[in-house]
């Protein structure tokens, strides 16, 4: 019995052994597989890329001053129009009669005039008249009051005669005004992008039926990250790949950069201007990617991007060290389109950091230093 207890013992303690062993070498307790990189003081050529949408700078939204229906457009989405031409015409449902019963009425408002500009005379003479006759006592002054009192209601008339005249010539001139309105016609030289409405729907005042663009004035509407923008200003160059069009560059410029940033997205807005606008304009609302190469940066410490991680808040690395692994803070610079990064603060040439790991480190985590991490554990 003390012999099959003595090797039922070992064998339990052979058991735990093995169990430890697999545990520290492959199970929860191993050590972590990472590579390493030594931080090296490089020069590196900042860039930006960022996503976009072609946008039209000068958009002209053409329609009616007054609600009215569509009498005929004779235009199409994708056409090319040159500035004063017509575009569409509103139905001017009674407006040719409004405006031959205005004119009449001002024909009649003019014979008004006449009317009371000559009685205005006939009362003026009059005036005259039996003004010159009280000296000679061949009147008397009742019948001189009566000719002056004629004499300014003839005036009277006559002002107001002549107003109303006025008022139905603006009158008629509002009419006329209003007769051109009807006439769509485009501002500017542009592509036609929209047709709003057709002919015999009927659109209140303001609404938009033509829609043109100026063609020159294309360029993208592009989102940067903010904390890669350091150093972005108008007037860089940049290189745009349309969606449509992969694997063909188009040069660019900067144009501006927009004063308000999308907070919520934590993205810079830039306006990037096509050094020449393509002939076959590409869509609007097509997406494109942006690239733009800022000035040379000095030579600084460099690691690659893929080194950051973010810790309690803070970005920085995990520097190997006698003890392990520990996580240092630093301060990132500027990237360039390889994933390498400046480091401003925090590390000192010929440290190692870990670049890959087979899984996340911790302050405590053991590690072990591979050329390659195995398939399936990067």
């Amino acid at each position: 019995m003390q012999r099959r207890t003595l090797v039922l013992f070992a064998g339990v303690a052979l058991l735990a052994l093995l169990l430890l062993l697999v545990m520290f070498r492959s199970g929860p307790l191993a050590p972590v597989e990472v590579t390493v990189v030594s931080v090296s003081s490089q020069v590196i050529r900042p860039a930006l890329f960022g996503i976009g949408t072609v946008e039209a700078r000068y958009s002209y939204q053409v329609g009616p001053t007054a609600a009215g229906r569509i009498k005929q457009l004779q235009v199409q989405v994708g056409d090319r129009v040159r500035a004063g031409q017509l575009l569409g015409e509103m139905d001017p449902v009674d407006l040719n009669d409004r405006l031959q019963a205005q004119q009449a009425a001002i024909k009649r408002a003019e014979a008004n005039v006449q009317d009371a500009e000559a009685r205005q005379r006939y009362a003026h003479a009059q005036a005259k008249r039996y003004g010159e006759l009280l000296p000679l006592k061949a009147t008397s002054e009742e019948i001189v009051s009566a000719k002056r009192q004629e004499l300014q209601t003839a005036d009277a008339a006559l002002v107001a005669a002549r107003e109303e005249r006025s008022r139905l010539t603006s009158e008629y001139t509002g009419l006329r005004s209003q007769q051109g309105n009807l006439r769509l016609a485009a501002p500017v030289a542009g592509l036609v992008t929209l047709r709003g409405a057709e002919p015999g729907t009927t659109v209140v005042a303001g609404q938009t039926v033509i829609e043109l663009i100026d063609p020159a004035s294309v360029w993208i509407n592009t989102r940067f990250d903010q904390i890669a923008a350091n150093g972005l200003k108008a007037g860089l160059p940049a290189r745009i790949e349309l969606r449509s069009r992969k694997g063909t560059l188009l040069s660019g410029t900067i144009a501006r950069i927009e004063p308000k940033a999308d907070s919520i997205t934590e993205e810079v807005l830039a306006k990037v201007l096509f050094a020449r606008v393509p002939e076959n304009l590409p869509p609007l609302g097509e997406l494109a990617e942006v690239t733009v190469d800022l000035p040379p940066a000095a030579a600084t410490l460099v690691l690659p991007n893929a080194a950051l991680h973010r810790l309690d808040n803070r970005t920085g690395v995990w520097r190997v060290s006698k003890a392990g692994v520990e996580f240092v803070a630093v301060k990132p610079g500027a990237t360039d389109l390889d994933g390498r990064v400046q480091i401003l603060e925090g590390l000192q040439n010929g440290d190692q950091v870990v670049l890959y790991s087979a899984k996340a480190l911790t302050r405590k985590s053991r590690i072990k230093l591979v050329e390659k991490l195995s398939v399936g554990r990067r």
